[in-house]
Parts: C-alpha cells; structure tokens; sequence
C-alpha cells in the first residue's frame, strides 16, 4: 500500500522526464554501438579508431537509467539502484561482447593480411556451412558428450564405493579427488606427451615388450579419441563423483534400512530406490558434465593438435587453431557465434526435457 501511495504521489510530468531520460540514453547508446560497429565493420567511414564513444555513451546510459528510475519511481527507484549496478555488469561483460563479436563475425578480417578489416556480409557464414572440418569437429562433440553417460556411470560407481563403510574411507575420498586439483594441461604433457609418447614413454615400451610392434596411441582416429576422452575422464570424473557423494550422503538412511528388513537385495535397493531418489542430483550433475565437456580444448590443443587429419579436434580447439595457425579473426569468430547458438539451443532443449521428465516421475 505504501508503494502505491508513493506511486500516486509522483507528478505524471516528473515520470514523463524520468521516461524521456530513460529513452534519450538507451537511443543515445544504441546508435553510437551501431554507428562504431558500420565503422569498423568498413561500411561507414567516420574515422573512429577506437571504441570509446560507446563506452562514453553506456556511462551515459547507465546515468540515465539510474535517474529515470528515481524521477518515475520515487522511494522505489532509489531502492531499484541498489540491483542496476549488476544488471548493468551484466550488459557490459556479457551482451556487449556478444554483439561486438557478432559485428565482427560478419567481416573478412585475417591478421595477415594488409587489408585490415572490411564487411563480407553472409561469406564467413556460408563458408562456415561448406567447411567439412568444423562439420567434423561438431560430429566429434557428440561423441564426446555421449562419453558424459560412461563418466556418470563411472563416478555414480565411485561415489557408492565411498559412501560405503570401508577401510580408509577418508583417505580414499582424497585420492580420488587429486585428478580435479590437477590442471587438464598438466595431466596432457603428463600423460600424452610423456607416458603415451611412442618412442620412448612407458606405455609404448610396455607394448613393444609384450608384442606390439610400433605402438601409436594418436594415429588411428578412433583410438586417439579414445585417449583424448579418457584423459579429460580422469581430469573430470572426480567432480561427478563428489557432487553424487553427497546427494548420496543426503538420503535418508531409514528407507534403505526398511527395504534391506523386507528382504530386498542390494541391486533392488540401488535400482528402485536409490537409483530414482537421486535422480535430480543425477541430472545436475550430467548437465553441468556437459556444458563443461562443450568447451573440450586444452587436452586436444595440447596432445593431438586436433590430428589425425582433424579426427579428435573438439570445436572449441578447431576455432582456436583457425585464430593461431590462420589469424582468420572474422572466420574464426562466426564459427564461435555459431557454436555459441547451437549450444544455446541444445541445452535449453536438454533442460526442458528433463523438467518434463522429471515432473511426469514426481
């Protein structure tokens, strides 16, 4: 009631300006982005060199919103100020760069080239969809997040064997976790470039010497991306595990207890009651297995260079190979817009078919 009443009790032409101020600074900023980002996309000349106009005018606009608020809204909008710092955190580290990549992704713009930067139009996305590597690169993202399935299989068995009462409980649950304190990078030379080397590493000396004649772990396709998962598992694994020990910890013990007295066997107890009650850690933790998987990068980037011929390159070490190897900055960042709606999409899909699921088993 007294929000109304203080609402009321604004002048309607005090919340006119507050509406106008408001209106000025977001046309004020728009039109500067997108006047600097013709500029530097080459199709209007207005000899700016940098970006400051827009940063400028975003201050401006963020005044402006902040004081629109206060003239439309009264005691609410002064409250209302407290929450705008991180919206406006929000537009400025995250939807600002989206849409300068994205004026970006629209111009042929290669580093090496002497040209500099210029508008193409639609040629870097046409290109994008002729281009078999990238096709390549997302045919093997989906082989590796379908390998997400063998790493929660793995880890839900991790997790039961710890929350078990067994010896050294304590000291096991270390153990396991060191692969996640470990940087994917790290365990790449480590294992990659070091113990799976095929001169010299222990892997191949152990092959040759059990009958193996030239062991080579990253020349066969399905073998090199073979290694690449299991060494992003061993890196990742650990995570899903803990996150699983605890909602298994959180369960109550007393309906476990009550179907071991009716004589339930321990697969039943897993499979009809266990299992169903972990169900919404289960897919917590396989959702955010698989967003991290999307950004699979650094192991290949590292072991493999993508090779094969491309066989193990992940997306995300395909784009990155086009920056440093091409300098195609223009290509490269249409790929990653690209792959940036298209993980967009398939997560938002995931998420709704999972509630949907979810809600018809509750």
């Amino acid at each position: 009631m007294a929000i109304a009443s203080n609402q009321s009790a604004i002048a309607p032409l005090r919340r006119s300006w507050g509406r106008g101020l408001i209106i000025a600074g977001t046309l004020l900023f728009i039109l500067t982005a997108l006047a600097q980002a013709l500029n530097a996309a080459g199709i209007l000349k207005l000899g700016l060199t940098n970006w400051r106009p827009t940063l400028f005018a975003f201050l401006v606009f963020a005044v402006a919103i902040g004081a629109g608020q206060v003239l439309m809204r009264g005691q609410a909008g002064w409250r209302a100020l407290f929450i705008l710092p991180a919206g406006l955190f929000t537009v400025a580290m995250a939807i600002f760069p989206t849409l300068f990549g994205l004026s970006i992704a629209f111009t042929d713009w290669n580093l090496a080239s002497l040209t500099g930067q210029k508008f193409n139009g639609l040629d870097n996305l046409f290109q994008l969809l002729r281009d078999p590597f990238y096709w390549n690169a997302m045919v093997n993202m989906v082989i590796y997040v379908l390998f997400v399935l063998v790493e929660y299989a793995i880890a839900f068995a991790l997790a039961l064997l710890l929350n078990a009462e067994i010896r050294a409980r304590k000291f096991w649950r270390v153990v396991f976790l060191i692969p996640l304190m470990l940087s994917p990078v790290a365990v790449s030379w480590m294992v990659g470039k070091s113990m799976l080397e095929y001169r010299f590493g222990p892997v191949a000396r152990f092959a040759r010497w059990i009958g193996f004649q030239n062991p080579s772990f990253f020349t066969d396709p399905w073998v090199a991306r073979i290694w690449i998962e299991i060494m992003d598992a061993w890196v990742s694994i650990p995570f899903v595990m803990i996150l699983l020990l605890a909602g298994l910890q959180a369960l109550p013990k007393e309906i476990t207890e009550a179907a071991k007295v009716d004589g339930a066997s321990p697969w039943q107890r897993f499979w009809q009651i266990t299992f169903p009650l972990m169900l919404p850690v289960s897919l917590t933790a396989i959702v955010l297995r698989i967003i991290f998987k999307l950004k699979l990068a650094d192991i290949i980037i590292t072991v493999t260079s993508g090779g094969p011929g491309g066989a193990t390159d992940s997306v995300s070490s395909f784009i990155y190979r086009e920056y440093r190897d091409r300098s195609n900055v223009g290509y490269g960042t249409m790929l990653a817009m690209f792959y940036l709606v298209v993980i967009v999409i398939f997560i938002t899909v995931l998420l709704n078919v999972l509630s949907k699921r979810m809600r018809r088993m509750t």
